[in-house]
């Protein structure tokens, strides 16, 4: 998502549904203040009170930081044979199922 507001595609976000039958400077608005949501520093970001009034206004919004936590890598592919890259780690877990008495 950031790399694609950093180059002026936000809209490649959205579903194609939303992007010919929506609104696209509604969907431009939820896109730029959902970037604001995912700041690193929790005092970046807006309360909710403060993004319902975002949402419902025409205000200027203040331009998102890049996020805290960006991975640049391409997302896992099923064909992939390399066990660890050093990029990702796989967590395997179990399950336990419980029983009453």
């Amino acid at each position: 998502a950031w790399r694609l507001w950093k180059e002026s595609k936000p809209l490649d976000l959205a579903d194609d549904f939303l992007a010919d039958t929506g609104d696209l400077s509604e969907l431009l608005r939820c896109i730029h203040i959902s970037l604001l949501c995912i700041q690193q520093h929790p005092e970046e970001r807006p309360n909710m009170s403060s993004v319902v009034l975002m949402l419902g206004s025409h205000n200027e919004l203040p331009s998102p930081k890049q996020p805290g936590f960006l991975f640049y890598k391409k997302p896992f592919e099923a064909d992939c044979s390399s066990g660890n890259d050093g990029l990702s780690s796989r967590n395997e877990i179990s399950l336990s199922l419980l029983e009453a008495r």
